[in-house]
């Protein structure tokens, strides 16, 4: 799922490509895709795009006559700028918008189409598509502190809740967590304030590093092919793969059915193996405990 990183490429490309320009028509033929009828998708048609912003891991197009275009990307929905009048894939196309410069195309690769589009009508309707989180990059140690040590969850699920974080999602808090070596499932309620600092820390690096790196493979293109997966990311999506840091096999959990959560056990666990919970059901005394296990 694109977050806070990926987010922030899409809207610096959009404001590139069609801020100033007007939407000359919306082509939707995934009927999952619309979330709102009122105001009618057709009446963003002729409207200017006046400027782009995010809301947690949403992108917005802020439209004259105080209308707003809402994009949720979710898991595979993904941003294509292709020449004018572009024919919308079969399978996995959900939507253009077409501009005078040329086309977006929205598609979504899953086969449960999940991407959602809302056009609203003012800041009081937009502000109800806000989950409240924290915007991380802008929160002070001290601000950031207290929204994570005021949470009653394990540390991954905290830094990907929108209520408490904004834009952070499941690739960035395995390779958060990685930075500031603290395992997943360390309790914010058993956290110091020195943990909850460092944390920070590492929130503001890798954010910020990668939104740069990111920033600086793409240019003044389109980001065409964004992925939650990184060769150069330390842990995400590296299962077996030795660790950057400390040379350990990177292990992962995989849960709700589609996720997976990534660590080092080495520099993150104390070299413990964190239990999965189908597999080591099943494998009870069978299940690797520490690295030496897996030797």
């Amino acid at each position: 799922m694109p977050e806070l990183p990926d987010i922030t490429i899409y809207i610096e490309a959009l404001d590139r490509f069609v801020v100033g320009e007007k939407i000359e028509k919306i082509r939707i033929t995934g009927i999952s895709l619309l979330g709102s009828y009122d105001p009618p998708i057709d009446a963003a048609h002729g409207k200017t795009v006046l400027g782009l912003r995010r809301i947690g891991k949403r992108i917005v197009f802020e439209l004259d006559d105080d209308l707003f275009l809402v994009l949720h990307l979710m898991i595979s929905g993904r941003l294509r700028w292709k020449p004018k009048g572009a024919s919308i894939p079969k399978k996995v196309g959900l939507a253009a918008f077409d501009f005078q410069p040329g086309t977006i195309l929205l598609t979504e690769q899953s086969t449960k189409k999940r991407a959602t589009l809302h056009l609203l009508r003012g800041e009081a309707a937009l502000a109800e598509h806000d989950r409240g989180g924290m915007e991380p990059l802008s929160a002070t140690p001290e601000e950031f502190g207290d929204q994570l040590l005021g949470a009653r969850h394990t540390v991954k699920r905290a830094l990907t809740d929108q209520r408490l974080f904004s834009g952070i999602g499941n690739a960035y808090s395995d390779e958060i967590l990685h930075r500031a070596k603290m395992s997943p499932f360390k309790l914010t309620s058993q956290m110091s304030r020195e943990e909850a600092v460092a944390i920070h820390a590492a929130v503001v690096e890798v954010l910020s590093e990668w939104t740069e790196r990111l920033r600086a493979e793409l240019g003044d293109g389109f980001p065409d092919k964004v992925t939650a997966f990184h060769d150069e990311m330390a842990v995400h999506g590296k299962f077996k793969q030795a660790c950057p840091v400390c040379g350990s096999p990177v292990q992962r959990i995989v849960y709700a059915t589609s996720n997976e959560l990534n660590y080092c056990p080495g520099c993150q666990t104390g070299g413990k193996i964190l239990a999965d919970r189908s597999l080591s059901r099943i494998l009870k005394d069978e299940w690797p405990k520490t690295l030496e296990d897996l030797e």
